[in-house]
């Protein structure tokens, strides 16, 4: 026996991770059909990785302090080795990250991942969205610019909207009576230590998960049900590893390649991913002309000024953003066709879940420009699109014509 081999039974004896690399590489059995979807998981968490990392170096230099906050930025710009570079790939990470998590949810989508077994896969997944969302929001006010204050003051404004505790939670979240210096410290906190715990957490148990019941696959067929009756190897499935971990190497490269050229040429993204008015330091006295969040965030503010106010209240629109995220969560149950693929639903499921990404993507679009009359009433059309695709949805999914689904995968 090698010194290598002793050492690795020295440590099985008193930590299981031989154990833990079978069961999750070399011997976690995986469709072999997987396509180009199926690269957005692993490039997700290769985001994570590339956040946690910036993140840390980041801090080393950063001043959370109403006074410095924004100089402490310009000093890594400008005077910390490499500190631009560090700045530049966190910030085109927050927004990649969103990009691979909407392309890891539409594919959910397309596949059925989120029907059973996968309904805990799918909640731990929604969870992990809206954590991000707060942890990109709480990071959003960092930089100390106009649009991180006037941002920041938005969003927080509306939670005062809650009936009754509305006031009250709005001092709380901000800890004092108006953004300042307690509510960059507190937000600071949050973005750095609480929420990237919890992120972590989420995706820690979300893998648990997804390894327990085996993953989806494009034609949404269970491969643990066929099965080599001498090994009980899925007949339809091969290793994760060194299959799948070679496969997502070339979805890595491809994004690293993508990633690296909007850093290095285009790391502002024409204002999308760092918008011009937050190169000016926070100003109270001085309202930016155009408020808007990020492009990630922009489909919720459209749903949010497309519905009326009441009595002078923001309330609905608060409510309709919230349960906008929160259907999504009722996903596995609201469900009811036959199949979970795309490739074998009727095309009732297809054309609701087209006008859905439509919706989608058309709130984004007017979630970035000023409300106008025109405006408001496409993003009224698009948010009843929007909830009809959830509400509607046990009925067409109950009278779509399927296809039969094959008994084996077909690659």
């Amino acid at each position: 026996m090698s010194a290598l081999q002793k050492m690795m039974g020295w440590i099985d004896d008193r930590f299981p991770l031989t154990a833990t690399y079978k069961a999750h590489l070399s011997e976690y059995y995986a469709p072999k059909n997987f396509n180009f979807w199926y690269f957005f998981g692993s490039l997700a968490l290769l985001v994570l990785v590339i956040q946690i990392v910036t993140g840390i170096f980041l801090t080393m230099n950063y001043k959370p302090d109403a006074a410095l906050a924004f100089i402490s930025v310009e000093y890594i710009m400008r005077d910390v080795e490499w500190g631009w570079l560090i700045r530049y790939m966190h910030s085109t990470g927050a927004s990649m990250f969103f990009v691979v998590v909407y392309l890891h949810m539409f594919r959910g989508l397309m596949y059925g991942s989120y029907r059973k077994p996968r309904e805990l896969i799918w909640i731990f997944g929604v969870l992990i969205y809206l954590v991000l969302m707060a942890e990109a929001f709480v990071g959003y006010m960092l930089p100390w610019g106009q649009m991180s204050y006037w941002g920041a003051q938005v969003i927080v404004n509306l939670f005062a909207a809650v009936p009754f505790i509305g006031e009250d939670l709005s001092i709380w979240i901000r800890g004092d009576y108006v953004i300042s210096d307690a509510t960059l410290n507190r937000f600071f906190a949050f973005h750095v230590i609480a929420l990237p715990l919890v992120l972590i957490a989420l995706v820690a148990v979300h893998l648990v998960a997804l390894h327990e019941v085996g993953s989806n696959n494009p034609d949404g067929i269970e491969i643990k049900k066929k099965k080599d009756p001498k090994t009980g190897i899925p007949l339809d499935g091969i290793p994760f590893h060194p299959y799948y971990t070679v496969k997502d190497i070339v979805g890595v490269i491809v994004f690293l390649m993508l990633f690296s050229a909007i850093v290095f040429f285009a790391p502002a993204m024409g204002g999308y991913f760092l918008e011009a008015a937050n190169f000016v330091p926070a100003d109270p006295l001085k309202t930016p002309e155009h408020i808007a969040p990020l492009w990630y965030f922009t489909p919720f503010y459209a749903i949010l000024r497309a519905v009326p106010p009441l009595f002078g209240s923001q309330f609905p629109g608060v409510v309709a953003m919230g349960l906008s995220i929160v259907f999504l969560f009722f996903l596995p149950w609201l469900d009811r066709s036959k199949v979970k693929s795309i490739r074998y639903r009727g095309p009732i499921y297809k054309a609701f879940l087209a006008a859905f990404i439509v919706s989608f993507i058309g709130l984004g679009y007017l979630g970035l420009l000023p409300s106008t009359p025109v405006a408001t009433i496409f993003a009224q059309i698009f948010s009843v699109i929007y909830f009809l695709f959830f509400l509607l949805m046990p009925w067409y999914t109950s009278i779509d014509k399927t296809k039969p689904e094959p008994e084996r995968v077909t690659g």
